[in-house]
């Protein structure tokens, strides 16, 4: 039996002032990737539920999935590998081993000044000089 009753599914607008051309976001140029949302930290990237675009991303090496890029870690995040390209919905708030795909900027044309997250915030994922030198295909101007 088909069940017709209301649901509603929250949803995010996806902002994307820090993308400053569509150059590096046709289809097939943002790889599709894994995050691991363990290794996210709510307060800083979902405090609405939804892990934002525009974090600084690494590559976490035992499990080849993705967290926020942070110089200091010795997982493999301590070298950036592009940038979230689109905002994705934590799937459950209280398992946060249910993991998201997404897409992965690795070149394009970026203002850092608009990147979501701030330095030094807690969790890292933001942009820093290591970060930019790991991002040689990423142009960023304000």
């Amino acid at each position: 039996m088909t069940s017709i009753e209301v649901q509603t599914n929250p949803f995010q607008n996806d902002n994307k002032q820090w993308l400053l051309s569509p150059h590096g976001t046709d289809p097939g140029t943002t790889p599709s990737i894994t995050l691991d949302v363990s290794a996210f930290t709510q307060a800083t990237h979902y405090p609405n539920g939804f892990i934002v675009s525009g974090i600084v991303l690494g590559k976490i090496t035992a499990n080849r999935k993705y967290g926020p890029y942070d110089d200091t870690a010795t997982d493999g995040r301590q070298t950036a590998a592009g940038i979230l390209f689109a905002a994705r919905k934590v799937p459950n708030l209280l398992d946060l081993t249910k993991d998201v795909g997404s897409g992965l900027l690795v070149h394009g044309f970026v203002d850092p000044a608009k990147l979501p997250i701030a330095n030094a915030a807690t969790g890292g994922g933001f942009l820093d000089t290591n970060a930019r030198t790991d991002l040689r295909m990423i142009h960023f101007a304000s």
